[in-house]
């Protein structure tokens, strides 16, 4: 996740909620169909693509930040799996601070191409650590979502769109620029744009994106069936790769476990954790590592996002 916050507009925000609801309205000559049930995601496959993504860093100067070795073999990684497993894979290129950077984009074959429904995550870190909260937490998570919906043979009704970002750390630039490379009309196809930024934070708290309703109520949803209690996320709000889509006018949503702000009291009671401490104290550092994430929260926050790529996607 970037430092510094992007301006928001009204009518990017009015476009996105427009666009939601005209894209996901119900017909009233027949029910809607009853949706597939979200699996259960590994959380023991994620922290396997947690493992895969440290020992590339390990092994490339301890980072996979933007323009480095590390971050060129993180996408060589993921790409193989989807491959393997049967996406439609592509690479795109960009030039950001004089380097090369790499956005990976996997569909799932099938679907109305008409109506897209994306999953994405900076898959960059920064040049201080490895980058395992922020942000391998969410690449992770939304790779292993990915192979699920191969492994169950999912066939939804909306198309499947997942999506790995370069150079977030230095200013959103690989989502900006798929954002800026779309044609109009297939920015207008996209019904939903899921956006995830350290999901596992170690002393994590639950923030939902408040910015598309349709959206957020999915994900509250999901969190009230476990009877945990939410937050509108108001510090990672703006900062990471759902900016550029809500900025066209693309519904977004998303989920985020808390970054350098401290946990309050309150926060300490319903969440658990340690009040007065940073939600990751590695955040942006070298102990950004496997060690620094918190478990259930890694685990709640993949099933949410298996919860939200069926329920919307039916």
């Amino acid at each position: 996740m970037k430092l510094s916050v992007p301006g928001r507009t009204a009518a990017a925000a009015v476009l996105a909620v427009a666009g939601l609801l005209a894209t996901n309205a119900i017909s009233t000559a027949a029910p809607a169909p009853k949706a597939a049930a979200a699996p259960d995601i590994s959380v023991a496959n994620v922290k396997a693509h947690l493992a895969d993504l440290q020992a590339v860093a390990d092994a490339n100067g301890g980072n996979r930040a933007h323009g480095s070795a590390g971050y060129k073999a993180s996408i060589d990684q993921l790409k193989s799996k989807l491959d393997a497993a049967g996406f439609t894979t592509s690479v795109q290129e960009f030039t950001a601070s004089g380097e090369t950077g790499y956005n990976l984009i996997a569909d799932w074959p099938g679907g109305d191409e008409g109506k897209v429904v994306m999953a994405g995550a900076h898959l960059d870190s920064v040049s201080e650590g490895p980058g395992i909260n922020d942000n391998g937490s969410g690449s992770a998570a939304i790779l292993e979502t990915a192979l699920t919906v191969a492994r169950e043979k999912y066939q939804p009704s909306k198309h499947l769109r997942f999506a790995w970002w370069g150079a977030e750390e230095i200013g959103l630039v690989g989502s900006s620029h798929y954002v800026d490379s779309l044609a109009g009309d297939d920015r207008s196809k996209i019904s939903g744009y899921l956006n995830f930024d350290m999901i596992s934070s170690p002393n994590a708290g639950y923030f939902v994106y408040d910015d598309d309703p349709a959206i957020e109520k999915t994900f509250k949803d999901y969190y009230a069936g476990l009877n945990v209690t939410t937050e509108p996320d108001d510090e990672g709000d703006g900062r990471s790769d759902h900016a550029p889509f809500q900025q066209a006018g693309v519904p977004v949503g998303g989920l985020f476990s808390g970054a350098e702000r401290t946990k309050s009291a309150e926060q300490a009671q319903q969440w658990g954790g340690t009040a007065g401490e940073a939600f990751d104290k590695c955040y942006h550092s070298a102990c950004d590592k496997e060690s620094n994430i918190d478990g259930t929260a890694l685990d709640r926050n993949s099933d949410a996002i298996a919860y939200a790529v069926w329920g919307l996607s039916s």
